[in-house]
């Protein structure tokens, strides 16, 4: 029996609790903010409760034809707080009742087809007249499945792709994405999707048999993740099918076959790209209604067009900079410290530059081409709009394109692998751990205590948070552990050099 237990232990890799250990980092940040307090919830949120149509008790028909009767809950969820930072979410008890039977009418959501349907559709499924238990379980069924889909992927991924997949997902999801990727937003489809399928699609180039097909599998779901959900993230998966082609090419009967599966995942993303009303917004610009002449502060006339766009293409960096913390979380009032922002583009430029270290032409051409999109589409979308670097665009609209450039760049090429030294590895490791935590802490403070109320304990008089067992601090130390331990964990699975050595074998 003891030979029996020991020979149990001797099978235990650490790398098994890496999904249970991401779950945990990323139900922290599901819990960290209030209902509503993602970017425009007020019209997410009221598009999941009507996402399967009219429902009585959930989405009733309004006075007109464009709007809909939701509880008031749903409707007026971040109104006393939002652009507000000082204000606790303890104002939403006065705001409105949590009670389903207490409802008004809306105009905002998703009832024309701004959005493509899929995302909103399936998050309805999990309305329940508990207004913030459903909030609350369809941000972890999105960490769900996030970790699910990564996890997979490492599983069935080629073993030297998979340094590439851990390190994108470690220097890109600090503090933007652990927000939205755990949040009621559809951004949070729109980056597992993109982030995952061109990959997924890459080793089903590159993979036989069993796990040629799960790659398939997976690659076709992350597909529809993304452009059900977002209009620009069908452009965005798009371009990730391209780049997967090309990175796969081959001049044989094999590619031509393989390519059917991507050639008709690329028309379907087309097909939602195109019957949302998003697509206007990609052509023609986000609608900008200017301040009246008269107006403090209004512009003589319209901008100048070359003066405009000059001004974006310089400022379009900052929106990059956005996802690693320049720019707020949530409505873009919670503003975290600059450690966090130094912190997080430290260890993206560093790891990236690693894996520029791994070049060859194909990569050079894709990563040129995705980093040109990364400039030229949000400088586009603002000039023709009227708008500047600041407006309208959001650096989450571009928080899928960075998770796509940081992976091409991370690619391996064979024997020639992306390896950081031990001091490296500490340091990156170190500085992600800490900066997770420390935005963490600044996002639930935001909405605990208000921003600069309150002493550093948020258990002590905290004004507001979930009717449950665990504390604010709990939360915090558990998740902020949990992501230490499992950054450290997959960076030392694939580190070692029996990893490295597989690389030239496997795949």
């Amino acid at each position: 029996m003891r030979n029996a237990r020991v020979h149990v232990i001797s099978k235990f890799r650490w790398i098994y609790l890496a999904p249970v250990l991401a779950l945990i980092a990323l139900m922290g940040w599901a819990l960290a903010s209030p209902i509503g307090a993602s970017p425009d919830d007020d019209y997410h949120l009221v598009s999941i409760w009507c996402g399967d149509g009219i429902r009585a008790g959930i989405c009733e028909a309004g006075p007109t034809s464009g709007e809909r009767t939701v509880p008031e809950a749903i409707k007026n969820s971040a109104v006393c707080y939002a652009h507000r930072p000082a204000v606790s979410a303890a104002c939403q008890e006065s705001t409105f009742s949590l009670d389903p039977a207490h409802t008004e009418a809306t105009s905002r959501g998703n009832f024309f087809g701004e959005y493509p349907p899929v995302y909103y559709a399936v998050m309805g499924v999990f309305v329940t007249p508990n207004i913030e238990g459903s909030v609350v379980l369809m941000r972890m069924l999105n960490a769900l499945i996030f970790v699910a889909l990564v996890s997979a992927l490492f599983v069935l991924l080629p073993v030297e792709r998979r340094p590439g997949l851990i390190w994108t997902w470690l220097i890109t999801t600090i503090p933007l994405g652990l927000f939205l990727l755990s949040s009621n937003n559809p951004s949070a489809w729109a980056v597992m999707g993109v982030g995952t399928a061109w990959l997924a699609l890459l080793g089903y180039f590159e993979s036989r048999g069993k796990r040629r097909i799960g790659l398939g599998v997976v690659f076709v779901l992350a597909t529809i993740l993304a452009a059900g959900s977002r209009g620009d993230a069908a452009v965005y998966v798009g371009l990730g099918i391209f780049v997967a082609l090309v990175l796969a090419f081959k001049a044989d009967r094999r590619y031509l076959v393989s390519a059917i599966l991507p050639i008709a995942m690329g028309i379907v993303a087309l097909l939602f790209f195109l019957s949302a009303g998003q697509a206007g917004t990609g052509l023609q610009g986000f609608t900008n209604t200017p301040p009246a002449p008269g107006d403090a502060g209004a512009p003589a006339g319209p901008p100048d067009p070359l003066a405009l766009v000059v001004a974006n293409l310089f400022n379009v960096p900052s929106l990059w900079a956005g996802v690693l913390g320049y720019w707020g979380l949530g409505w873009l009032d919670t503003r975290l410290p600059d450690v966090v922002t130094f912190g997080a583009i430290a260890c993206f430029v560093g790891v990236v530059f690693v894996g520029l270290a791994v070049m060859w032409w194909r990569k050079a051409i894709v990563l040129a081409l995705v980093g040109l999109s990364l400039w030229v589409i949000p400088a586009w979308v603002l000039t023709k709009g009227g708008n500047s670097v600041g407006q309208q665009l959001q650096p989450r609209y571009l928080l899928p394109l960075i998770v796509l450039f940081a992976g091409i760049a991370l690619l391996n090429l064979g024997a020639r692998v992306i390896r950081l030294t031990l001091i490296q590895r500490v340091l990156v490791v170190g500085t992600l751990s800490i900066t997770q935590m420390i935005a963490l802490y600044v996002n639930m403070r935001r909405y605990v205590q208000g921003d600069g109320g309150g002493g550093w304990n948020l258990d002590q008089n905290p004004l507001w948070w979930w009717g449950i067992v665990v504390s604010p601090m709990f939360v915090l130390i558990i998740s902020s552990a949990a992501f230490a331990v499992l950054a450290w964990i997959l960076v030392k699975r694939i580190s070692t050099p029996a990893v490295a050595a597989a690389s030239t074998v496997e795949g």
